[in-house]
């Protein structure tokens, strides 16, 4: 199977099948909060297409799932933009916010490659974040701009389902679809062609 490669898309227009449907995906979505889970996100799909933002869906979504508490896991780097969406999310939810730099724990402690060897820095604790909002009992976490290789070990340790907000793109100003809608990305960095 090769989607990348294919043209027709017919599993979109004729729903052909390069990959079999299996009762173990089908026991999946019969599971009660996976069915839920799918049937709130297809509505959303179906009945807000093109419509609302990625943030107005997230509140729609949690308040069709029922959730009361939404926990934030950001980059310390995006404080601002965390108290922001969490200000918007608080007037639907209780919201629990806490940045990568909880615990405070030094890099050198555990052997971590340093920014600046000259001064104290606290390490990125992703681990530590889905602790938290794990005692805290969230119902849905959002990840705001948590740097690559710590939003996969939050996810990894996160009791509450996990949904990207925001990703970190420092080059990109949190963007990173712009590296490939760039000719100059495409041709100089990653030298492949403008197919888009």
């Amino acid at each position: 199977m090769k989607c990348k490669d294919c043209k027709e898309r017919e599993c979109y227009t004729d729903g052909k099948t390069c990959f079999p449907w299996t009762e173990k995906m089908e026991s999946a979505y019969s599971d009660p909060v996976n069915k839920k889970m799918h049937a709130t996100s297809t509505a959303l799909e179906g009945n807000y297409y093109m419509q609302l933002t990625r943030l107005e869906e997230v509140i729609k979504f949690a308040q069709e799932m029922d959730y009361k508490q939404i926990g934030i896991a950001n980059c310390i780097g995006l404080a601002r933009e965390a108290e922001v969406i969490a200000s918007i999310l608080e007037q639907f939810f209780t919201v629990k916010v806490v940045c990568c730099k909880v615990c405070g724990k030094d890099k050198k402690d555990l052997g971590l490659t340093q920014i600046n060897k000259d001064k104290y820095e606290s390490m990125c604790n992703p681990v530590g974040q889905a602790f938290y909002l794990n005692q805290e009992k969230t119902d849905l976490n959002l990840l705001v701009g948590l740097c690559i290789g710590h939003d996969i070990l939050f996810t990894k340790h996160s009791e509450a389902p996990v949904t990207t907000l925001v990703v970190k793109d420092r080059v990109l100003a949190h963007n990173p679809l712009g590296a490939i809608y760039s000719r100059y990305y495409l041709k100089n960095k990653f030298k492949v062609p403008d197919i888009l």
